[in-house]
């Protein structure tokens, strides 16, 4: 066999073993903590070295130092809406939006704090500054729309209110075919909990949708119905009233969605023909007139942010006027006047003389009861039975004249009548 196809022989022995103090594999005595080479000729790594992670320089602020915002001021979006822009929300759009400047600079931070007595802020170059909270209430009516700044030209809300108003926005909406109540305020803080759902605070309407639901559709709506924003439940829904081709439904709802109501309705095959908000918690619309409005007293606004942390009932009961209840009793009627007072115009004169009226004409004598008549005895002593009068019909007597029919014209002939008896010849 070549040589170079002999088999190698193992080596046998104590040195052969590794990490016992001999030779490895290449004759070398190990040592301690070296690295071990697999067979691919890798290196297998010994315990893990301690990494060193380098420090990042801090992160810059979208709102630069110069800018004004401050540690000890209150949030800007919650400045905007207490000086009433706008909700909360949508002074948080307004900043991301690069609209705000404070002292002169913008700020897109939702975290900056300013001071309003210290700092100026201008919202698309308007100074803003601080006001008094203002609360209203408004029929709001169709063909209106709710948002503060309306491109197409559209009327608005604010419209109809009066220019010393100032600067208020609606809480919630209702969309331009609906009609009700509406509440505007330039306190953003409140109008934030009230349309938040978190807080949940109950909103009523009267809805008329075409045909009738069932009672299946009316819990099916309860339940939930699902819509392209996911799953919707009405908290409430009754039947208030029916016509002749409609319905009207009583809706309650503690959150507020895009046309929510129209659209569950018309998913579950009911259109919606007129929708009427009626309360928005504890204030209701009450009796006015399409268009009007009125300042809210300050027991409703009270009442308003005590609904926001539950301590009040959300939907107010519908209260009858206050006051004494009104006398409805009927007026006492007037005593007739006495027969010999009666005035001499009520009665006719006939040949001179006044006729007496039918009240003084005497009465018909009564009949005399028939149990007190005296009844005709019959031929054995016994009374008949029958009152007196007419004498009772016998038997075998004709009605007519009262004669026997079997008696014979002859008397004394064979008959039964006056003559003798017959006898035997």
């Amino acid at each position: 066999m070549p040589k170079k196809f002999a088999k190698r022989s193992k080596p046998s022995g104590p040195s052969a073993k590794k990490g016992v103090g001999g030779k490895g594999q290449g004759g070398r005595p190990k040592k301690k903590g070296a690295k071990k080479k697999g067979p691919a000729g890798r290196t297998s790594y010994g315990p893990p070295k301690k990494r060193v992670f380098r420090k990042r320089p801090p992160r810059p602020s979208a709102t630069p130092a110069t800018t004004g915002p401050r540690e000890d001021g209150e949030r800007l979006q919650k400045v905007l809406a207490a000086a009433g822009v706008a909700s909360r929300r949508e002074c948080e759009e307004l900043i991301t939006a690069g609209r705000v400047h404070v002292d002169g600079k913008i700020v897109t931070e939702l975290g900056a704090r300013v001071d309003l007595s210290k700092q100026t802020v201008h919202l698309d170059g308007e100074l803003l500054t601080a006001s008094k909270p203002v609360y209203f209430a408004l029929n709001k009516p169709t063909g209106v729309v709710c948002t503060a700044r309306d491109p197409a030209g559209r009327p608005r809300v604010t419209d109809l209110l009066p220019p010393n108003a100032g600067r208020v926005f609606a809480i919630g909406r209702l969309d331009m075919s609906s009609e009700g109540l509406i509440l505007l305020t330039n306190d953003g803080e409140l109008a934030n909990r009230i349309t938040h759902p978190r807080h949940g605070v109950e909103k009523l309407y009267h809805v008329q949708v075409a045909g009738m639901p069932s009672n299946e559709v009316l819990a099916e709506v309860r339940k939930g119905v699902y819509i392209d924003e996911g799953r919707v439940a009405f908290k409430n829904v009754k039947l208030k009233s029916t016509r002749k081709s409609s319905a009207i439904l009583e809706v309650i709802l503690d959150e507020g969605r895009n046309r929510e109501i129209r659209r569950v309705l018309a998913r579950v095959g009911h259109k919606v023909q007129k929708l009427q908000r009626i309360a928005v918690g504890p204030v209701r619309l009450g009796e006015m007139p399409v268009g009007a409005y009125r300042e809210l007293t300050r027991e409703e606004v009270t009442a308003l942010r005590e609904a926001t942390t539950g301590k009040h009932k959300t939907i107010a009961v519908e209260k009858r006027p206050s006051g004494p209840r009104p006398d409805r009793k009927r007026p006492p009627r007037k005593a007739a006047p006495k027969k010999a007072e009666r005035p001499a115009e009520g009665r006719a004169i006939i040949g001179g003389e006044e006729s007496k009226s039918a009240t003084e004409r005497p009465k018909r004598p009564t009949a005399r009861p028939a149990k007190h008549r005296p009844h005709k005895h019959g031929a054995t002593g016994k009374p008949t039975g029958k009152p007196s009068g007419k004498p009772p019909i016998k038997k075998g007597v004709k009605k007519s004249g009262g004669k026997p029919f079997n008696k014979s014209k002859n008397k004394g002939r064979g008959g039964s009548g006056g003559g003798k008896p017959k006898g035997k010849r």
